[in-house]
């Protein structure tokens, strides 16, 4: 999910410098803010944040043998 958003992040940057716009705050919106924003998100993402609860056992619910495989 983390990475989606640094995706946004980073697609909006290069909107605004593309269209070389700043939305009337040029301290707020500005491209190196997006891109620092975008990286954190990332870094996050790598970092094993935002992933949800592990399952253990590669997705096994059951354990030991199942049942009717002889």
């Amino acid at each position: 999910m983390l990475a989606i958003a640094a995706a946004i992040v980073f697609g909006f940057a290069l909107l605004l410098d593309l269209f070389d716009t700043d939305l009337g705050a040029h301290d707020l919106f500005n491209w190196n803010t997006l891109v620092l924003i975008g990286l954190l998100l990332l870094s996050l993402y790598l970092a094993g944040v935002g992933r949800g609860p592990a399952t253990g056992g590669g997705g096994r619910w059951y354990r030991g043998r199942r049942p009717g495989r002889g």
